[in-house]
């Protein structure tokens, strides 16, 4: 079921060689491999020592055939041109890699075709899938029948999933408001507002938003509410051109993701106008391009890494059990990520 070549010899190095070397057990060693927490700190260095000094490499295809499985799983996002779900599917093979595990992605770009997706008889050929629903009508996903085990990142509820992992975006918007609000801004804009949207990710930001407003005596003005869909470059400078040809008053903007962030900063430079000295930006999501724009933009980190992580263990977890999951919700952390967008 596992083999490798060793380094000098070139003959077949086994699970047991690695054991015995280590001074463990088979069950110990497997347990080190497939990611499992309960292996202690010096054991699993011990291990791991011992696979390396061994070239030891775990026999994928073998161990697949014999438990029944593909060794493939699938991960389903809206957008692969929108950075935030670029990133979460390398952080998601990343993760994936580490319970020995290959990941097929999938664009979906509208519920129809998800809802294609959970019927297609492709999902025969994967393990498990770990799904990041559309905003817009993700509800209509809630009777869909599931065949395979299946994690919902965020809280939409598809099709009886057990396993949702998710952040407070609510919260995450409120904290970028505060911060906003912290630096002496009181006419903050909002882009990517949805109209349509009463229960995804843009309704549940700008609650955070007029929140976090209106607990500071500030009134919701609409004339500060701009409407992007999707969230990318070119829609943030679209909505940010509509605001000032409004003739809208505003010392910051808060973008519903940072794609549009940057695309509204663009439009004020256009515009003469100076980030954060005139106008103060900030975003969600902590893309890897938010670092290197200039100004350097201000977001709120969702903790894709760790919501990855989480879901592909918890999708692990369902593979190797012959129970049905508990119904459970994680919440990844976030934080503040200031930078100079908002400084003045």
């Amino acid at each position: 079921m596992y083999a490798g070549a060793g380094k000098e010899t070139g003959v077949t190095v086994k699970m047991q060689d690695v054991a015995r070397l280590a001074g463990v057990s088979t069950k110990t060693v497997s347990n080190v491999i497939n990611g499992r927490p309960y292996v202690a700190a010096e054991t699993r260095k011990k291990v791991e020592a011992a696979i390396e000094a061994l070239d030891y490499k775990l026999n994928l295809a073998a161990r697949n055939l014999r438990s029944g499985r593909s060794g493939v799983i699938g991960l389903a996002v809206p957008s692969l041109s929108v950075a935030y779900f670029a990133e979460l599917a390398e952080a998601t093979i990343t993760a994936a890699e580490e319970h020995g595990l290959v990941v097929q992605i999938e664009r979906t770009g509208s519920v129809a075709r998800e809802r294609a997706l959970l019927d297609s008889p492709r999902l025969q050929h994967i393990d498990g899938l770990i799904l990041n629903p559309m905003d817009h009508g993700a509800e209509e996903l809630e009777s869909v029948q599931l065949s395979v085990p299946t994690v919902v990142l965020g809280d939409h509820p598809v099709g009886g999933a057990a396993v949702h992992v998710s952040t407070d975006q609510r919260a995450a918007a409120a904290l970028a408001t505060e911060h906003l609000l912290l630096t002496g801004r009181r006419r903050i804009a909002v882009i990517g507002a949805r109209s349509a949207d009463t229960r995804g990710s843009a309704a549940l930001r700008f609650e955070g938003y007029r929140t976090v407003l209106e607990r500071a005596g500030i009134p919701i003005d609409p004339g500060l509410i701009a409407e992007a869909d999707p969230w990318i470059q070119v829609n943030g400078a679209a909505a940010m051109r509509e605001l000032l040809g409004r003739g809208a008053e505003f010392d910051a903007v808060f973008a519903f993701n940072d794609s549009l962030a940057l695309g509204a900063m663009r439009a004020l430079d256009d515009a003469g106008l100076h980030v954060p000295g005139d106008i103060a930006v900030i975003g969600i999501d902590n893309t890897a391009e938010a670092s290197y724009s200039i100004p350097s933009l201000s977001t709120v980190d969702l903790g894709r890494q760790r919501m990855a992580e989480t879901a592909v263990a918890a999708l692990t977890e369902q593979l190797i059990s012959s129970e049905r999951p508990a119904p459970r919700r994680v919440l990844v952390e976030f934080t503040l990520q200031a930078r100079e967008s908002t400084g003045r």
